[in-house]
């Protein structure tokens, strides 16, 4: 039986999800035009307001309508979330596909290059660089956490691709002459393209949680607005102790649901690329339905 990646239920939620922010991101410029909304305004008349008819999330300590943070603060975050995820994969498939594919001094040399940012305290050294950057920008926050966050995923192409190379087909092609470009691109990298689209989401996700926690921490620009930003504005503020809790809890439940929804999909994608996975998943699934079924009749009995 052919599995289809949009039959799991776990994986049509998590699209469903993530195309929203995605959606949310992208448009969200033009939600505010339409609605009059200015994350960056202060109604003074309206100071630390609960959730009403007229700001539907409430107002910070500021004036400022939650709501419209929110929708500004999708196109931070998931501008981050993407770029990083972008450059990180990118530089792990540069690096790791051919230190798994070729021999030598070149495989080597990749490798080493591979263990060097492997064993780097990466999170200090982002918090360090981010630091002595501060007041860059989003772009700059995600170019760094892309460019130290790729290590861990070119190990795991290294390995899958040193597999795929040994096989059959791929020394035949190489007897016959064919180019190491044209192997790799046509023998090789289809398939670790279910790899690579987890390491993928896998990014999105360190990504979006890294620029919170940068923000949070204060290390990032604050004249942008994203979650992070947000976050750490409400906590300066002491929005728990004060009861503010519509200034903390929306951001935070959009970082949770990116977060749960990427990994949904995730799931999905690792039971397409692996085989075990699925036979196992279905598996369960008999087991499950048996045990229904024998409940079931036990109980007409």
């Amino acid at each position: 039986m052919k599995y289809h990646l949009f039959g799991n239920g776990k994986v049509t939620f998590g699209v469903i999800v993530l195309g929203f922010f995605v959606l949310l991101a992208i448009f969200g410029g033009l939600f505010l035009d339409i609605f009059g909304l200015n994350p960056r305004a202060n109604d003074i008349s309206a100071i630390s307001q609960p959730p009403s008819a007229q700001h539907l999330l409430g107002t910070t300590q500021f004036g400022q309508d939650v709501l419209a943070q929110v929708v500004e603060g999708a196109r931070g975050s998931m501008f981050v979330g993407f770029l990083a995820a972008t450059i990180g994969t990118a530089i792990a498939i540069v690096v790791g596909v051919p230190s798994g594919y070729f021999n030598g001094i070149t495989g080597h040399s990749l490798n080493f290059l591979t263990n060097l940012f492997l064993v780097m305290p990466v999170l200090p050294l982002i918090f360090v660089i981010a630091g002595y950057l501060q007041g860059t920008g989003l772009v700059m926050i995600a170019i760094i956490i892309g460019v130290f966050g790729w290590a861990g995923g070119a190990r795991t192409l290294r390995a899958q691709a040193m597999s795929v190379s040994s096989r059959d087909f791929v020394q035949a092609m190489r007897m016959l002459g064919e180019s190491h470009r044209r192997v790799i691109f046509t023998e090789v990298m289809p398939h670790l393209y279910g790899w690579i689209a987890s390491m993928f989401l896998g990014g999105l996700i360190g990504a979006v949680m890294a620029e919170a926690g940068l923000a949070f921490l204060g290390v990032s620009d604050s004249t942008a607005i994203s979650w992070g930003t947000m976050i750490q504005s409400a906590q300066q503020q002491s929005a728990v102790l004060r009861g503010l809790w519509w200034w903390l809890i929306p951001p935070g439940l959009c970082i949770a649901l990116v977060g749960t929804a990427a990994s949904l999909i995730n799931f999905g994608v690792d039971e397409l690329a692996n085989p075990k996975m699925r036979s196992a998943s279905r598996a369960l699934v008999k087991r499950t339905s048996a045990a229904r079924r024998a409940a079931l009749a036990t109980e007409a009995k």
